[in-house]
């Protein structure tokens, strides 16, 4: 493991263990065993008949329909199997924004939370993947339960990242297409892109029939707009900078940012998808173990 990593030193990877173990009861039950493999095999949950071909096992054969119809038909069942959880972080410019008042960026927020996602995932000994992703998938590792895949998440997390324009509907379309495993896609970023296009990038997983959580990391400031005086923002993803006085922008930009959250709040909910939004001074292992609960009420 990389020591002198810039996000995840030691003392960094403690919290991160910290905030699973406190995280950790709320996801058995939630992560094992939740995901059910298309194959099938012998388990407790039954799936369908089949019709009875010479050298099947005779132990599967359903005497109670046989009784009704006078033929052999053998009961089949859905194999269980492990979760694979595909975790996709966007790293876009605009994610490195960093509020006056914040200790993290939302970006170093967002790699915390990926990173406690991939150690709950791997801590039930099943199998995670890592994919950044900003206008299209950036660099990606394939999925594994190893106890070795955290390391390669946090080599993964602590590679630098080119800067790239937010455009999450190819991009999700591109993750759609290499991700082969169906499973639970964690998809992390601030979404500072035209919510129509989001939920269409979406619809490329939906059609894949994976499970979608939407964590939506935002800074503070970006959701309060607490400056007041006239100031210099510097524009991100090509943007040139403005002089503005806030004050005046205050309540059409908030009205804007509510507009925009709610959009997406009801087209996940339409999309039959999970949406947390995370403030980034919020404390990640109050955040994250919020959004499992919630999530377990809801299944």
């Amino acid at each position: 493991m990389n020591t002198q990593a810039k996000y995840f030193d030691p003392q960094t990877l403690a919290k991160i263990r910290s905030i699973g173990l406190r995280a950790r009861y709320l996801v058995e039950g939630y992560v094992t065993g939740m995901h059910r493999s298309p194959h099938q095999g012998r388990s407790i949950e039954f799936s369908q008949h089949r019709e009875y071909v010479p050298g099947d096992d005779l132990r599967q054969v359903d005497w109670k329909v046989y009784g009704r119809t006078d033929k052999f038909y053998l009961k089949q069942y859905e194999a269980e199997t492990n979760l694979i959880c595909h975790v996709l972080l966007d790293g876009s410019e605009s994610m490195s924004y960093k509020g006056p008042s914040s200790s993290l960026s939302k970006l170093e927020y967002a790699q915390l939370t990926a990173v406690s996602f991939a150690y709950l995932v791997l801590s039930q000994q099943d199998a995670v993947s890592m994919t950044l992703l900003a206008d299209q998938v950036i660099q990606q590792i394939t999925p594994s339960n190893s106890p070795a895949q955290l390391n390669n998440v946090i080599g993964l997390l602590d590679s630098p990242l080119p800067k790239r324009a937010t455009s999450l509907e190819p991009a999700l379309k591109d993750a759609a297409s290499r991700l082969k495993s169906r499973g639970v896609v964690v998809l992390i970023s601030d979404f500072l892109d035209d919510a129509n296009k989001i939920l269409q990038g979406l619809q490329h997983l939906r059609y894949q029939r994976h499970d979608i959580v939407m964590v939506h990391i935002l800074d503070e400031a970006e959701v309060n707009f607490p400056f007041d005086q006239t100031s210099r923002f510097n524009g991100l993803e090509g943007w040139d900078p403005i002089v503005a006085d806030p004050q005046s922008l205050r309540a059409a930009y908030k009205k804007e940012v509510e507009s925009h959250i709610k959009k997406l709040r009801e087209g996940a909910r339409s999309l039959e998808v999970d949406y947390q939004l995370m403030l980034t001074d919020q404390p990640l292992h109050l955040t994250l173990p919020h959004l499992l609960a919630q999530r377990r009420r809801r299944q």
